[in-house]
């Protein structure tokens, strides 16, 4: 299911954001650049907020 990102919180949109660029752990540059590339990519529609319910998670997608 599509979330529009705009409509969340966003102290929510940022834990979103922080969570999906921390999931893996193997990325070990900074946070905080990570998590501004993703939110910029959110307003300019390259990438899609998604919630899946099998899963109960959220994924940054992008937009095809």
């Amino acid at each position: 299911m599509r979330i529009p990102h705009r409509q969340l919180v966003p102290a929510t949109l940022r834990a979103i954001v922080e969570e999906f660029v921390t999931r893996d752990g193997t990325d070990h540059s900074l946070v905080e650049p990570r998590i501004a590339l993703v939110l910029r990519q959110l307003d300019a529609g390259t990438l899609e907020l998604h919630f899946e319910h099998e899963s109960n998670t959220c994924n940054i997608l992008p937009l095809n």
